[in-house]
């Protein structure tokens, strides 16, 4: 499972480069500055939790099995498309309910933290 969440964590850090440059160059002239920032905060969220699912991923490859890291993995997967998924449709087609999705996936990133956490400060 570890290389499951080492090889997400790479292809969602490549995603939030591409996701930002898109950002960047063409939805800047398109949106206006407070969609372009929840874009953004999407793209920064999305790159954070990258880095969380290669943590989670190293540290399965130190610690024996445990079905905390398996949670924090897919809570990580889950919460980047939830979170961050939620913002980029909010900010680039304006439907405000989306908006509703967004707190499922910082729940999602908190409790993944909250269980890689635990795991590492018990690594035997």
């Amino acid at each position: 499972m570890s290389s499951v969440f080492l090889a997400l964590g790479c292809v969602m850090a490549l995603l939030s480069v591409g996701l930002g440059a898109f950002g960047a160059h063409a939805l800047r002239s398109r949106i206006d500055a407070a969609n372009l920032a929840n874009y953004q905060t999407g793209v920064q969220y999305q790159m954070y939790h990258a880095w969380g699912l290669i943590v989670t991923g190293l540290v399965m490859r130190m610690a024996s099995s445990n079905p905390l890291l398996d949670w924090a993995g897919w809570l990580f997967f889950v919460g980047i498309i939830l979170f961050s998924g939620s913002l980029y449709i909010l900010s680039t087609s304006g439907r405000k309910k989306w908006g509703m999705v967004t707190p499922f996936g910082g729940a999602a990133f908190i409790i993944a933290w909250g269980f890689l956490a635990w795991v590492s400060a018990h690594i035997v």
